[in-house]
């Protein structure tokens, strides 16, 4: 990489706040696709044409979607006059739940190619070509855009990080659901990808039988005898027990033989209870319900990465209401993995920063975007499909 363009803070409204199965944030495609129109137009310049763009990092600021109710469960709803010749304009506008947001980003982009003393000249058309563009389908708001270069010496490194703050990166997780899914598989040969998928995308819950006189018991008996090694193991398992979810066949042994020998008399009754009930509860055993926590660390969510061919390619001209008569045709889903919002100053090196870009990648019926780091996963195994069907195969 020669140089990072970064365009700091872009204000937009109204971007399209649906992704494939996922809401929130617009769909890391918006953004490349914004980053390969800006080289669509630089090609046709001949001033700037020996530069190149490639790849494009998104650093979110601040967001904000249309909902409202609980949870901010519904989108807004508006009423929009019908714009096809075939509805009467003398109609009511119809009532419509549209899925937008309005955020503040910042994109770094890749750029190849020497500017010398044409930087002033470059970053003024940057200027006015980004702000004849949408992002997400949202409109830039900015009256005047905050554009620099810099070059990838990791003497910038600590300049473009104190631009950035503060604000979070969107890192490529696919090596997380692959990994996830192999040892999903090792328990259950059945488990589906989107299963896989699914630990990462829902917030889950998962009962526990009732264990408080356990965990008092245990408590007071490790107090009372600090000095028996053995009675400290005992606590220890218990706790290592409670990091898990429950499950009956891996109650620690040495937890089951303690209360098989304890004594049973006035004072355990209800103690001994609580563990029978423990060790094998029914649909009227009262539990406590705890969330289940995400298979990795981190600020980790879903995100749609690309899409998948889901028919043969049909000639430019042959499928009615495509964007052009020169582009043939596939129908696709679109295809989602895991992402993570990592915080811009936990970047150390400018390899790291480098890492960050988002890039294209094509296979046979794939069309993806991939970190470089991801770059050579097993595409077919890190990520899933879902039925979002698209009908083009130029996505900007």
């Amino acid at each position: 990489m020669n140089q990072f363009i970064l365009i700091n803070r872009l204000t937009v409204q109204n971007a399209n706040a649906i992704a494939g199965f996922t809401w929130g944030f617009p769909a890391i495609t918006h953004f490349l696709g914004f980053t390969h129109n800006l080289e669509r137009k630089l090609k046709n310049i001949s001033e700037f044409a020996d530069i190149n763009l490639s790849g494009c990092a998104v650093i979110a600021h601040e967001h904000h979607v249309h909902t409202y109710g609980k949870f901010d469960a519904e989108f807004t709803q508006n009423r929009n006059p019908p714009y096809l010749a075939s509805h009467s304009k003398t109609d009511t506008p119809p009532v419509i739940e549209e899925g937008k947001l309005n955020m503040t980003v910042s994109l770094l982009i890749g750029c190849h190619g020497a500017i010398g003393n044409r930087k002033d000249d470059f970053i003024d058309w940057l200027k006015k070509a980004c702000l004849t563009q949408r992002l997400a389908g949202g409109s830039i708001l900015n009256n005047a855009l905050n554009i620099e270069i810099f070059s990838d010496d990791a003497s910038n490194l600590r300049i473009i990080k104190r631009k950035l703050l503060p604000g979070f990166v969107l890192i490529d997780r696919a090596n997380y659901l692959q990994e996830h899914y192999k040892n999903l598989c090792q328990i259950n040969p059945e488990t589906e990808l989107l299963d896989a998928w699914l630990d990462f995308a829902a917030l889950k819950k998962t009962a526990r039988p009732k264990s408080d006189l356990i965990g008092k018991h245990l408590l007071v008996l490790s107090k009372n005898n600090l000095d028996d090694l053995s009675v400290s193991e005992l606590q220890n398992e218990w706790q290592q027990h409670l990091m898990h979810p429950y499950h009956a066949d891996v109650i620690p042994n040495i937890l089951k033989e303690y209360f098989s020998n304890l004594e049973a008399n006035k004072t355990n009754k209800d103690l001994l209870q609580q563990w029978q009930d423990y060790l094998f509860p029914n649909e009227k055993t009262d539990a406590d319900w705890a969330y289940l926590p995400k298979p990795k660390p981190g600020y980790l969510v879903p995100i749609m990465t690309g899409y998948k061919a889901i028919s043969d390619e049909y000639p430019a001209g042959i499928v009615k209401n495509t964007r052009d008569n020169e582009t043939p045709v596939y129908f696709v889903e679109a295809v989602h993995s895991v992402g993570e919002w990592k915080s811009v100053h936990r970047i150390q090196n400018i390899e790291e920063l480098n890492a960050c870009l988002w890039q294209y990648q094509y296979e046979l019926n794939w069309y993806l975007c991939k970190q470089l780091t991801q770059i050579t996963d097993h595409l077919r195994e890190s990520n899933t499909t879902v039925t979002e069907t698209e009908s083009e195969t130029d996505f900007y």
